[in-house]
């Protein structure tokens, strides 16, 4: 077996947490889980997993969002009722 190194990066507190617990239930480390990332990205020469920007913070739905605030804050907006609002009657 190679050397074994150390190596350390900074993760948000709750991400932490919610990872050690994911590794827990399957049986394994948060080191094993990590390990076993590295060995196939090395093995792959590629990240194991699609890596992709959510659509919904393109600049063009962002724009549409902030003309919506807009049409809501100058009491432009009209809502109507449909199937996918519950009303209380």
């Amino acid at each position: 077996m190679a050397q074994a190194v150390n190596v350390n990066f900074r993760m948000d507190a709750d991400l932490k947490k919610s990872m050690e617990q994911t590794c827990s239930e399957l049986g394994m480390s948060m080191t094993t889980a990590f390990t076993i990332f590295a060995k196939k990205v090395s093995r792959e020469r590629r990240i194991p997993f699609d890596v992709s920007i959510d659509p919904f913070y393109s600049e063009q739905n962002i724009r549409y969002l902030e003309q919506i605030a807009n049409d809501v804050a100058q009491g432009k907006a009209h809502f109507a009722e449909h199937e996918l609002l519950e009303v209380d009657e």
